[in-house]
């Protein structure tokens, strides 16, 4: 299959490498900055472009995979291109490309990525979308080239899936830095939290995650909360967080 790949961010790099590892011809990438498009592009030996007029029309599938406010930029200049035209976005409409291009889909995989971080598409997630019964069959023989996880759902529960990803990842995350802001103030390393970090990831790969929550506010333990409670006087930001979210465990666990 002859793919042109539109962007060149941590999403696109790792796409574009895992297609090429499975036989498939990225002919071009695109970006506006060319020297960002040529690093991909020589990852994967195709052309790198900065020009929409010069995008190849006859390819077979265009993978939009840039921010999502851009991607309406991006499907208007494919509006007479051959090939199906999809979207790497977990929130954004079909819609919003299928009314500018003749075939429209969604490949989006579900992860975090980062570019210095290699990855295994095989246990990625890749949930479809397409406008028509031909082109969702195109995708998911692709997907399942790349996956063995591949879920065909409707723009409505993607975005939903989406939701419960950033409260599950991009929170998850931001708590880690915050634990990290403690543990620096206080000439801790962050190394020694990493195999509790490990093991609670690990937990809630084999149950659900309500079934193993631990911590003094599951025990109630309100001695305990108010001296962390104390501890954070200095940082009323943190303090907060950690109070609206101890009220929502024992709430949940009541």
């Amino acid at each position: 299959m002859n793919i042109v790949l539109l962007g060149s961010g941590n999403v696109a790099t790792h796409l574009a490498i895992a297609l090429k590892a499975i036989g498939e011809n990225i002919v071009q990438v695109f970006s506006p900055n060319f020297d960002n498009a040529k690093q991909l592009a020589d990852k994967v030996n195709s052309e790198a472009i900065n020009q929409t007029s010069e995008i190849d029309s006859q390819a077979d599938l265009y993978i939009i995979s840039v921010k999502d406010d851009a991607i309406v930029e991006v499907a208007a200049g494919l509006s007479k291109v051959k090939g199906l035209v999809v979207h790497t976005s977990g929130t954004t409409d079909i819609k919003v490309i299928s009314s500018l291009v003749n075939k429209a889909g969604v490949f989006y995989p579900l992860q975090t990525f980062s570019k210095a971080k290699d990855l295994n598409f095989n246990n990625i997630p890749l949930c479809i979308e397409a406008t028509d019964s031909e082109q969702l069959e195109l995708l998911n023989e692709l997907a399942h080239k790349l996956s063995k996880e591949v879920y065909k759902l409707d723009g409505e529960k993607r975005k939903v899936l989406h939701l419960a990803a950033v409260f599950a990842c991009n929170f998850t995350n931001h708590l880690y830095a915050m634990a990290n802001q403690l543990l620096i103030k206080n000439d801790l390393d962050f190394d020694i939290i990493r195999p509790l970090i490990a093991e609670t990831a690990n937990k809630v790969l084999v149950d659900l995650p309500e079934n193993v929550q631990t911590g003094p506010a599951v025990r109630n333990d309100e001695s305990t909360m108010n001296k962390h409670l104390s501890m954070l006087s200095d940082l009323p930001e943190l303090q907060e967080i950690y109070q609206t979210l101890s009220t929502s465990i024992k709430l949940a666990h009541k």
